[in-house]
């Protein structure tokens, strides 16, 4: 699940990653430069043959090329993409309406903070509230139609539940983000995966837990590793270690627009 997630398949085997990279360095808000685009091209190599061993590096390219100016400290921004992306949540970087909700997602369990709910909603949808995947997936947080029946609920009170009602919609990507974790917990534990546990949840929310446990771990693919590390590379603007202030969100639908979706 990412932006674009339900467009047909690319052809050629890395150009997914490309839209990947794309998606994390840019972070729909950000003209990509040429040391952005040859960055681009790294990150395809990397991936087609030495896994992600220089991912953390890539990264800060990407976000010192397309964001230059923000004053980041190097060191700083790469340390945010190792961690666990519990850091607090720079208020400048997402919509002010949208800033409790992203906290209090981010608060449902300890592995995943709101750095890393704000992180995945650019990743998915360039917080384009009204936005419509291919495969159905809605809102700003583009969960498939299923996993939002079962996640979602009525947060504002408005009568009725909809992946298009972005608070709706960024609760249930808290709740299954951390009923992901919570796989990953135990995938860990008994030995049947390894990694970080944020990783496997966020492989699983892109690809399908079942994906990861088959993988013992994230996968070993493009659109796995990508994904994962298209949110990564995202924490340093919403923790503040090299914030990019948010500007021009997209018109939100009103209630009576949405389609409603029956509560779980």
């Amino acid at each position: 699940m990412s932006l674009g997630a339900g467009q047909p398949p690319d052809e050629g085997g890395t150009s997914r990653t490309v839209r990947n990279t794309l998606a994390a360095g840019t972070g729909f808000g950000i003209l990509l430069s040429p040391l952005a685009l040859l960055s681009t091209t790294v990150i395809v190599i990397i991936f087609g043959g030495l896994g992600v061993i220089l991912a953390p590096l890539i990264a800060l390219i990407l976000l010192f090329s397309g964001g230059g100016d923000s004053g980041g400290d190097p060191n700083a921004v790469m340390s945010s993409f190792q961690g666990d992306g519990k850091g607090e949540l720079d208020s400048e970087t997402v919509p002010s309406d949208l800033e409790d909700t992203i906290n209090e997602a981010g608060g449902l369990c300890d592995p995943v903070g709101p750095v890393v709910i704000a992180a995945q909603i650019e990743r998915e949808s360039g917080w384009n509230a009204s936005l419509t995947g291919l495969n159905g997936e809605q809102g700003l947080s583009q969960l498939p139609p299923d996993v939002f029946k079962q996640y979602g609920k009525d947060e504002d009170d408005n009568g009725s539940t909809s992946a298009l009602d972005p608070k709706d919609s960024i609760m249930a990507q808290g709740r299954f983000m951390c009923d992901l974790a919570d796989q990953a917990q135990k995938l860990i534990d008994s030995g049947a995966a390894t990694g970080k546990v944020l990783d496997l949840a966020l492989a699983g929310y892109d690809e399908g837990m079942d994906t990861v446990r088959a993988a013992r771990g994230v996968p070993q693919t493009n659109e796995g590793q990508g994904y994962v590390l298209g949110v990564r590379a995202l924490f340093a603007k919403y923790d503040g270690t090299a914030p990019i202030p948010f500007s021009s969100p997209p018109a939100t639908p009103s209630p009576s627009a949405s389609t409603p979706t029956p509560e779980s």
